[in-house]
């Protein structure tokens, strides 16, 4: 067992209770089954509400964009240029708190399937610990397979920056 696992263990199973100890081992074993579909369960309603979230802040950012761009087209001209840096830093801070909500749950995420990974040691197979993310050399290699939070993680960041890059140009094109 690594030390990554060991409080992982230390902390998931109750060392008072054993299958000699719960009543019957059938139930032990059945009642570990159920809680194991539950976290699993549970990790794929986490990557659900993740996909949400970064639909949430897709569309707002491409509604945002297009009335931006509506409005430098169409709308009315301002004097001050540098009046521009109020609405750049509330889309910049609306792409922080979108990189912060990917980011807390792909760290929710890692700790779910950890656990998820320490309940198939109890089981017959482990099909997403030892066999699946093995297969995938755990994300490591991109020919192999490319993580999708290493990619959403990049979203928010280029939206940031293309931001600034159309900030700086109406500030000194204008």
């Amino acid at each position: 067992m690594s030390e990554n696992t060991k409080p992982i263990t230390d902390n998931l199973w109750n060392q008072s209770i054993s299958p000699e100890t719960y009543g019957s081992k059938e139930q032990y074993f059945q009642h570990t089954l159920e809680q194991y579909k539950i976290v699993v369960e549970m990790a794929d309603r986490i990557s659900a509400r993740r996909n949400l979230a970064n639909n949430f802040f897709l569309t707002l950012h491409t509604l945002l964009i297009g009335t931006a761009s509506f409005i430098f087209e169409k709308g009315p001209r301002t004097s001050h240029p540098w009046s521009n840096i109020f609405p750049l830093a509330a889309l910049l801070a609306l792409c922080y708190v979108w990189w912060r909500l990917l980011r807390s749950y792909r760290q929710l995420n890692k700790a779910k399937y950890q656990v998820i990974g320490e309940f198939e040691r109890k089981l017959p197979a482990s099909p997403y610990w030892n066999a699946e993310w093995q297969l995938l050399k755990e994300g490591k290699d991109p020919a192999v397979y490319t993580p999708l939070t290493g990619v959403e993680y990049w979203v928010p960041i280029i939206f940031g920056f293309l931001y600034i890059i159309g900030a700086l140009a109406v500030i000194f094109l204008s």
